[in-house]
């Protein structure tokens, strides 16, 4: 079974950094576009940032100049470093990837999920 496992949620201040971590795990052959979204409450969910095997990136224009998103293609991980945070950031953030399984089936995944709270 393919999964993505997801870290470094939590609380700090505006201002304050975090970095979000998410690993694939499973029987994969490989991985396309690995990207993160988030939702806030009462709102629906958005992309934050993307990132191609090649390494090319795109960003929503809320997060530009302040998050990076990276990824590790041999360790089949995705990370999204956020700097400067503010407290519209806050949401819950998902991880997700656009894979192939080792049966060569495509798998749209998703994380379960980690709480970012950005306190004033």
């Amino acid at each position: 079974q393919v999964q993505l496992v997801e870290s470094g949620g939590g609380l700090v201040q505006a201002g304050d950094s975090l970095r979000l971590s998410c690993a694939a795990s499973g029987s994969i052959f490989s991985i396309n576009v690995m990207g993160w979204y988030r939702q806030a409450p009462g709102k629906q969910r958005e992309l934050v940032a993307r990132i191609s095997s090649g390494g090319s990136t795109n960003y929503a224009d809320s997060v530009k100049g302040r998050f990076t998103i990276s990824r590790d293609n041999a360790k089949n991980t995705v990370y999204l470093q956020m700097n400067s945070l503010k407290p519209e950031d806050t949401a819950v953030y998902y991880c997700n990837a656009d894979a192939w399984d080792s049966s060569h089936r495509y798998l749209e995944l998703w994380g379960q999920g980690t709480l970012v709270t950005v306190s004033t």
